[in-house]
C-alpha cells in the first residue's frame, strides 16, 4: 500500500510495509514519550510531523506548523529528520559525538538521519535530541534565523 495519499500520522505507519512497520514504530514511540510539551504529532509533507502547532504559532514562512522533527519511511532507507539538531551548531555536535559513541554507522544528511534497521540505530539518542528542545528555544533558533514575524512573541509559548 502507497503512503503517498496518507490523512494522519496512524494512517502513514498502518500503510507501511510490515518490515518497515516495527522500526517506525519504536522511533515514533520514542519521539513521543520525549517530545516537550506544547509540540504534537501531525501528518504533513509526506511524512508523521512532530510540529508546533499553527495555533501556537502562526506566522510561518512557509504557513505549515514548523516541524521540530520528521519522520519517514523512503525507498531504501527510513529517516528522521532533526530540524532543532540541524539548526543548531552545539548541539549538531553532541548528537554527531554522541552518536559516534555508540559505534554505529552515522549516515546523515542536511536535517537527517537515515538507518536501514532499528539495530542500526540509537534511538535513545533520538529521544534525547527531542528533549533537548522545548517549544521557546526551538521559536528562539527560528526566529534568529527567519526573523520574528510582526505579532507573534516567544515570551507566551512554554
Amino acid at each position: 500500500m502507497s503512503t503517498k495519499n496518507q490523512q494522519s500520522a496512524d494512517d502513514y505507519v498502518a500503510a507501511l510495509p510490515e518490515d518497515r512497520k516495527l522500526a517506525i514504530n519504536m522511533v515514533r514511540d520514542m519521539i513521543r514519550n520525549n517530545l516537550p510539551a506544547g509540540y504534537e504529532e501531525t501528518f504533513q509533507q509526506g511524512m508523521n510531523s512532530y510540529v508546533i502547532p499553527l495555533e501556537t504559532y502562526p506566522k510561518t514562512y512557509t504557513k505549515l506548523p514548523l516541524m521540530l522533527a520528521g519522520l519517514a519511511s523512503q525507498k531504501n532507507y527510513m529517516t528522521v529528520y532533526l530540524m532543532n539538531i540541524y539548526g543548531n551548531r552545539d548541539d549538531e555536535a553532541w548528537f554527531v559525538n554522541h552518536y559516534r559513541a555508540t559505534g554505529k554507522k552515522l549516515n546523515t544528511g542536511k536535517s537527517c538521519v537515515r538507518f536501514k534497521t532499528i539495530d542500526d540505530f540509537p534511538i535513545e539518542l533520538i529521544g534525547e535530541g527531542i528533549a533537548r528542545t522545548p517549544v521557546a528555544a526551538f521559536l528562539e533558533m527560528y526566529e534568529s534565523v527567519k526573523g520574528k514575524p510582526y505579532g507573534t512573541s516567544i515570551t507566551s509559548v512554554g
